[in-house]
C-alpha cells in the first residue's frame, strides 16, 4: 500500500473555496425564494378588518364577482331596507349556538345582504327592518357549500347564498354580503365569519425553487467531499504472484 495521494495545497484550497462559494450562493438564493414564498402568503392573508372603512362601490360593483383580496375589508353602504329578510342557522356567538338575522339593503339599483346581528332563536320581530339606514361592516363572500335546506318554505336558511336570497327580493343582489359592526335592535353582534387565509398553492413555485437551490448546494458540498475523499485515499499496490516453489 502506498502513501495517500494528496492534492497540491492550491488545488485543495481552491476546491474548498469553490465548494463554499457554490453552497453559499445556493443557500442565499434558496433563502430568497423562501422569503418570496412567505411574502406571497402574508400578502394573501393580510387582515384588513381594522382599516378605515371605504364606500362599498369603491371596492366592487353590483355586477362584479367578489374581490378576494378585499375579504374582511370594512365598507360603508347606505340605502333602504327591503322585505325579504331571513335567518341563517348554525351561527355561534361566544360559543353559543344561534342564528344570524339577514336583511337586504337596497343601494342604487341593487341590494346587498346585511347581517344585522345574532340571536339565540329566530324571532320575527327581531328580523323586521324598515326605513333608510347607513351600515358599516365587514365585506364577506357569499357562501355555497351545497348544504341542503330542509324546509325551503320557512325563513331559516342554512347559508347565505345569493341564489336563494334573490328569490325573496325584486332587485338584483350584490355578490357579497356585509356583517354589520353595529347590531340591530334586540340583536347581539355577529362574529366575523371569514378572514383571508392563504391557499396551499400560494407561492408554491417560489417554495419549490428554494428547495431546488438547497438541493443544488447540498450536491455541490457532496461533490467536494467525494473528490476530497478520493484524492486522499491510499492506492492499493497490486498483489504480485508468489514465486513458484522449486
Amino acid at each position: 500500500m502506498t502513501a495517500p495521494r494528496r492534492p497540491g495545497l492550491l488545488i485543495d484550497l481552491g476546491a474548498a473555496a469553490l465548494a463554499l462559494v457554490l453552497v453559499g450562493i445556493a443557500g442565499t438564493l434558496g433563502k430568497w425564494q423562501y422569503d418570496a414564498w412567505q411574502m406571497h402568503r402574508d400578502a394573501e392573508a393580510r387582515d384588513l378588518t381594522s382599516i378605515t372603512p371605504v364606500p362599498l362601490d369603491d371596492v366592487m360593483g353590483n355586477d362584479d364577482p367578489f374581490p378576494a383580496p378585499d375579504l374582511g375589508r370594512p365598507v360603508e353602504v347606505s340605502g333602504e331596507w327591503l322585505d325579504g329578510g331571513f335567518w341563517v342557522a348554525d351561527r355561534s356567538s361566544g360559543g353559543k349556538p344561534g342564528y344570524w338575522a339577514v336583511a337586504p339593503l337596497q343601494t342604487g339599483d341593487a341590494a346587498v345582504l346585511v347581517v344585522r346581528g345574532w340571536a339565540p332563536e329566530p324571532d320575527a320581530d327581531l328580523l323586521a327592518a324598515s326605513g333608510e339606514a347607513e351600515v358599516t361592516g365587514w365585506l364577506q363572500p357569499p357562501e355555497g357549500t351545497l348544504v341542503v335546506d330542509d324546509d325551503p318554505s320557512d325563513d331559516v336558511f342554512p347559508e347565505i347564498r345569493v341564489a336563494d336570497a334573490v328569490q325573496r327580493v325584486d332587485v338584483d343582489l350584490w355578490s357579497a354580503y356585509v356583517i354589520s359592526q353595529e347590531p340591530g335592535p334586540g340583536l347581539e353582534e355577529a362574529e366575523l365569519a371569514a378572514l383571508p387565509t392563504p391557499s396551499r398553492t400560494t407561492g408554491v413555485r417560489n417554495l419549490l425553487y428554494a428547495v431546488e437551490w438547497w438541493i443544488f448546494g447540498a450536491f455541490a458540498a457532496y461533490i467536494w467531499w467525494r473528490w476530497r475523499r478520493d484524492a486522499t485515499t491510499p492506492d492499493l499496490a497490486p498483489e504480485l504472484p508468489s514465486p513458484s516453489a522449486g
